[in-house]
């Protein structure tokens, strides 16, 4: 797995919880991903929306796993141009490549760890297609999108690009060494990701090799939810088991646990997981595609607004 991963992980800097009065959250509830049709055609597992309401994932909206898959020459496929409006989108590379353009001037090719954060606003339009090489030699795809919501308060404001190179992730380890934990966004300990965000967000790629666990300070005002991308393991302080391509929800408290499987399966070998939550805005929510808004109303100007051409014009030059 090409993303972010130092030559020796024991130099790395620990994160693990000091409070000997923490609450460890357990699991409240764990849901397969669905599969998924987008774009030109390309298949996603999708662990939200759908079985969960939003209300389940507060302050986050969607999140989509592309692949892993291996892509003969000429499978590789994007999304055409679209619009978004109320939030925010962000595309996380595994493994593979992805270019991203947008009527701001955003843009560029997202690999191996590298994360690209658009702040949707008042409105944006975008493209994403895989890279030029991936198309014509085929290779291994793999990444995530995650939508976060923005607050009624930040919905409008100007539509804004941050493209976050693997070289800027913050990378720490657990405390025995045997966890490689990549911090997109938030805190984790005293350790900060990078990710810049109205909606206050924990988001991370933890690889724990076989039997590893790792233990996370959270905040308790957070949301907290763990989605296996490979493997198998036990999360929470319950222990559930986790396997490939399932979400759990965590109940409140100040730790977040993660133990892997001693025996792992699949082309990995070891148990990957997106850990992930946020500060919940609890707001009404009325959406419509591309558009996440408080109220009907601000759907039916969106669209109108779209239609208009008041959310920017596609670059003279793009894919």
């Amino acid at each position: 797995m090409p993303a972010v991963t130092p030559a020796d992980v024991l130099s790395l800097p620990r994160v693990h919880d000091t409070n000997p009065l923490a609450a460890y959250r357990n699991t409240r509830r764990i849901v397969q991903a669905t599969r998924q049709v987008e774009g030109e055609g390309f298949v996603v597992r999708r662990p939200f929306p759908g079985r969960l309401s939003l209300r389940d994932v507060d302050p986050f909206l969607l999140l989509d796993q592309m692949g892993a898959v291996d892509l003969a020459p000429g499978e590789a496929k994007g999304t055409p141009w679209h619009p978004h409006r109320g939030f925010e989108t962000v595309t996380y590379m595994i493994d593979g490549a992805l270019e991203h353009k947008d009527s701001t001037g955003g843009g560029g090719l997202i690999t191996n760890g590298g994360t690209q954060w658009m702040t949707a606003g008042a409105g944006i339009l975008h493209i994403e297609q895989p890279d030029e090489q991936l198309v014509m030699k085929g290779g291994v795809m793999h990444g995530v999108q995650l939508w976060v919501n923005l607050p009624a308060h930040a919905k409008m404001t100007a539509a804004k690009y941050q493209d976050i190179e693997p070289g800027d992730v913050k990378v720490v380890t657990n405390l025995n060494g045997d966890a490689i934990i990549r911090i997109i966004a938030g805190n984790l300990g005293e350790h900060e990701g990078p990710g810049m965000t109205f909606t206050p967000i924990t988001y991370a790629h933890i690889t724990l090799m076989p039997g590893a666990r790792v233990v996370l300070p959270w905040r308790p005002d957070f949301s907290a939810m763990v989605y296996a991308l490979n493997g198998r393991g036990t999360v929470g302080g319950d222990n559930a088991p986790l396997a490939e391509a399932e979400l759990a929800i965590l109940d409140e408290g100040d730790v977040v646990t993660i133990t892997a499987a001693d025996k792992q399966d699949g082309r990995a070998g070891n148990f990957d997981v997106l850990v992930l939550g946020g500060l919940p805005i609890r707001e009404p929510i009325a959406h419509y595609g591309p558009f996440v808004m408080n109220t009907r109303e601000q759907i039916i100007e969106a669209m109108e607004d779209f239609q208009k051409g008041r959310m920017g014009q596609i670059p003279a030059v793009h894919f």
